[in-house]
């Protein structure tokens, strides 16, 4: 019991201390605009590739390409998304490994939410 008390310690600290996407995976997530109210976010991969753990505080995200990927919450729970292009989709803050298991690549943009928008959301 001692050793699955630790585990899932571990695992939400981890959580907590997830790294942004930005850093974890430059060579896939591109910043195109950030202001106070929201940062956005150009994502591609191919197939095969994988990011590391990583967190993303709320979004929306908008698929600009048709791809299949798994998503690795850090309890280890596994979740398997198919997009067409043109999906939609919310989410709350996640941390998460994302694995293109396809045969497409994948290509999206990911509007993050800011925790503490500001009045100032300015064009940028």
């Amino acid at each position: 019991m001692r050793h699955i008390l630790i585990a899932v310690a571990l695992a939400a600290a981890t959580a907590g201390h997830a790294q942004d996407a930005v850093q974890t995976d430059g060579d896939k997530y591109k910043v195109i605009l950030e202001n106070d109210c929201v940062r956005v976010l150009d994502y591609q991969d191919s197939p095969g590739q994988k990011t590391l753990q990583h967190r993303h505080p709320a979004f929306v995200l908008y698929a600009l390409s048709a791809f299949q990927r798994t998503l690795t919450l850090p309890d280890a729970t596994v979740l398997r998304r198919d997009f067409k292009p043109g999906d939609v989709m919310w989410s709350d803050a996640q941390t998460h490994i994302g694995e293109n298991v396809g045969s497409t690549p994948t290509h999206v943009l990911i509007v993050e939410m800011k925790q503490q928008p500001t009045a100032n959301c300015t064009r940028q």
